[in-house]
């Protein structure tokens, strides 16, 4: 009878259990499920200030480029002739 006694005071903590134990879990899931959407808003504000920087980096590198190509414009237009005089001296 001793083994039944235990037994009949487990089966209460049983019934007692799933109950809290599922609202346990149901607080511990919200909690994770807030916690995951925290984090991916924090990433995806991350990546896409990390875009708007690069798209700055680029917007100022085109400018760069085509102010080096205005640059070169002037000087090629100026130095072309004598670059096309040597090749025909070299060839002479």
């Amino acid at each position: 009878m001793a083994a039944t006694n235990p037994g009949g005071v487990k089966a209460d903590q049983d019934s007692e259990y799933p109950a809290q134990s599922t609202a346990d879990m149901t607080v511990f899931v919200q909690n994770l499920l807030v916690q995951m959407q925290n984090r991916f808003q924090a990433m995806s504000d991350s990546i896409l200030s990390k875009i708007d920087d690069m798209g700055s980096k680029i917007d100022e590198l085109e400018q760069s480029i085509n102010d080096l190509k205005a640059e070169m414009g002037v000087e090629g237009v100026a130095n072309s002739k004598p670059e096309e005089d040597e090749p025909s001296e070299d060839a002479a």
